[in-house]
C-alpha cells in the first residue's frame, strides 16, 4: 500500500466516523416527527448503491480492483488530484448535511417542523450533500485508480441521485411552496446557476 492509499484510508475511516453521526440523527427522524415520505425506489436504491461504492472503495484501498502498471509514478499527478477532490468533498460532504441541523433526514421525506434551509453551501446548489458525495467518490477512485469504484460512480451513483435530488424538489415545492420557487430560482440544481 502506498502513500496515497494510506491517505484515501485515513480520509476514509473519517468520512465514515462523521457520516455515521448522522446516520443516527437520521434514523431518529425516521422513526418521530415525519409529515410525508414518498414511497419510491429512490429510497433505498441510492442508499444500497452507496454502500456498495463504499465496499468497493474499501477493497480499492487494499488494490483490489485497481489497475497496476509498471510505472506508477508517472499518474502520481492524476492520483494526487483525485486525493484531494477526495478529502475536499468528503469534508463539504459532511459539512452539508450537519448544517441542516433539525431538517436533515436519510430519507426522501418532510419532517414536522422543517424549514428551508437556504445558507451556506445551500445559497448556491439546493443539492450540496449529493454533488459533494459524487464527486468524493469519483475522487477517491481516481486516486486509487480503481476501475469498480468509478464506473459505479458514473454510470449509477450520479444518475440515481439525479433522480432522488430531482424527487426531493418536488416534495419540497409541495410543502413549501412559493418560498421554495423563489429559492429554487437564485440556486442551482447541482451547480451554481445550472437550473
Amino acid at each position: 500500500m502506498d502513500a496515497i492509499n494510506i491517505l484515501v484510508a485515513v480520509n476514509f475511516v473519517y468520512s465514515m466516523f462523521m457520516n455515521l453521526s448522522g446516520a443516527k440523527k437520521g434514523f431518529k427522524k425516521k422513526i418521530s416527527g415525519v409529515v410525508e415520505r414518498p414511497k419510491t425506489y429512490l429510497q433505498r436504491i441510492p442508499p444500497n448503491v452507496s454502500a456498495l461504492i463504499i465496499l468497493a472503495t474499501g477493497l480499492s484501498v487494499f488494490n483490489i480492483g485497481t489497475l497496476s502498471f509498471e510505472n506508477m509514478d508517472e499518474l502520481i499527478y492524476y492520483r494526487t488530484a483525485g486525493l484531494l477532490i477526495y478529502v475536499v468533498f468528503s469534508f463539504l460532504q459532511v459539512k452539508s448535511f450537519k448544517s441542516l441541523g433539525d431538517s436533515y433526514s436519510q430519507d426522501i421525506a418532510f419532517l414536522r417542523g422543517q424549514t428551508l434551509y437556504s445558507k451556506g453551501l445551500y445559497r448556491l446548489i439546493r443539492h450540496p450533500q449529493y454533488v459533494s458525495q459524487i464527486l468524493s467518490d469519483l475522487g477517491a477512485g481516481i486516486a486509487l485508480l480503481s476501475y469498480t469504484v468509478i464506473p459505479l460512480v458514473l454510470f449509477l451513483e450520479f444518475p440515481l441521485f439525479m433522480l432522488r435530488a430531482m424527487r426531493e424538489d418536488k416534495l419540497l415545492e409541495k410543502h413549501f411552496g412559493d418560498e421554495f420557487l423563489k429559492y429554487k430560482k437564485r440556486s442551482g440544481f447541482f451547480f451554481p446557476f445550472i437550473g
